[in-house]
């Protein structure tokens, strides 16, 4: 899933940040290199919730004290033919999920953007030969402003959403995560934001704290596995993990971490952020990778 990239380029591509003075200034020589982080973000009503989940977000949002940006790729968002990136500099809050609580939609997550990241990002996709297009009207989804709500509660970092081709493989999608590695040495978090098991048909939706189902178990715990062993590789091959169709009828919850796996540095370490279910079925298994 590699592409040869190693940490040095990745620091190098900071130092020459800070000479050239992109992204709006820059970072430094001296800048960490930011995490990629996996985010299973769950029913949007965690964004109204202060139990374990959201506490270990702002755990996550408190250890990236030095991320100066944030890119999020989100199951909810997805473009036929070409991966667009939001470009406005005060994105709009999209509430896109219907029949919850109306304090649910009071919410408000007001992160401005950073058109110059944005133009960065969309440079970067078209030299590796990848269809990108900035899209100054797009929002963020709950896929990236509910966990973000919890993890940068201020509100004060830049976000870019990065939208998903759709019918898009495990490959394509590590792919733009390649691509986008190196900003994580100009200390921009790359974020994807999705779930590792995902099937609403199949969730308790009356009890939050349901039993887990040995069938959603099962597929959760192969992927823990091959993260654990850092086989990247093997985790494209979902569909012969089991379970894998009841876990994902369609994919799109599951494309994320991809874009997580393929921003990853050969000496990052797997630091768990979350791991459980909420809903019997819905797994929230979340994790950073960060040298």
């Amino acid at each position: 899933m590699g592409d040869g990239l190693d940490r040095r380029e990745v620091l190098q591509g900071a130092a020459a940040a800070g000479v050239a003075g992109v992204l709006g200034g820059g970072p430094s020589a001296s800048t960490s290199v930011a995490p990629a982080v996996f985010v299973s973000h769950g029913s949007p009503m965690v964004a109204l919730d202060a139990d374990a989940y959201p506490q270990s977000l702002k755990a996550l949002g408190d250890s990236a004290a030095s991320v100066r940006a944030l890119v999020v790729v989100s199951a909810h968002w997805e473009t036929p033919g070409e991966v667009r990136v939001t470009a406005s500099a005060r994105p709009p809050l999209i509430h896109d999920f219907y029949g919850f609580p109306e304090p649910l939609y009071r919410l408000r997550y007001d992160a401005p953007g950073e058109p110059s990241l944005a133009a960065d990002v969309v440079t970067r996709l078209k030299a590796a030969g990848l269809r990108a297009a900035a899209d100054a009207e797009r929002g963020l989804d709950h896929g990236a402003w509910v966990p973000l709500l919890h993890a940068f509660p201020q509100a004060r970092l830049p976000v870019v959403q990065v939208s998903l081709p759709t019918i898009s493989s495990p490959a394509e999608v590590a792919r733009v995560g390649e691509v986008l590695r190196p900003l994580r040495g100009q200390g921009v978090l790359l974020m994807g934001s999705g779930g590792i098991v995902h099937n609403l048909r199949r969730l308790n939706f009356h009890d939050k704290l349901a039993s887990v189902e040995p069938w959603a178990q099962a597929f959760d715990g192969w992927v823990a596995a091959r993260l654990e062993a850092r086989d990247f590789s093997g985790l494209q091959a979902w569909l012969d993990a089991p379970n894998a169709r009841l876990a994902h009828p369609r994919a799109e919850h599951l494309m994320p971490l991809y874009f997580v796996l393929g921003a990853a540095l050969p000496e990052d370490r797997l630091t768990p952020v979350f791991e459980g279910f909420h809903h019997g079925t819905l797994s929230m298994r979340s994790f950073a990778l960060r040298g």
